[in-house]
């Protein structure tokens, strides 16, 4: 193995993280924005408000994504140990 086929798969394998966790992190920061300005509006300050429904959303994005996720761990691997 070369060092550029070395760099090749640590680059692949950065950006299949990153295009797994992108989804998850933007449902967070989103519902976290939504509390927030509710929060703001309403002047409840209670911790749990903001903790349940980000931990919530993106239990069920993670859920509802999960067969792309797997297909996409799946092409990564083939790809890889085909490398091999």
């Amino acid at each position: 193995m070369t060092q550029e086929v070395a760099i090749q798969m640590i680059r692949d394998t950065l950006m299949v993280v990153l295009t797994i966790a992108v989804p998850l992190l933007l449902a967070g920061m989103v519902i976290g924005l939504v509390v927030s300005l509710f929060q703001s509006v309403t002047s409840i300050q209670d911790q749990t408000l903001t903790f349940v429904p980000k931990i919530v959303i993106v239990i069920v994005v993670a859920v509802m994504l999960a067969p792309w996720m797997i297909g996409l761990l799946k092409t990564f691997c083939i790809e890889m140990l085909s490398l091999f």
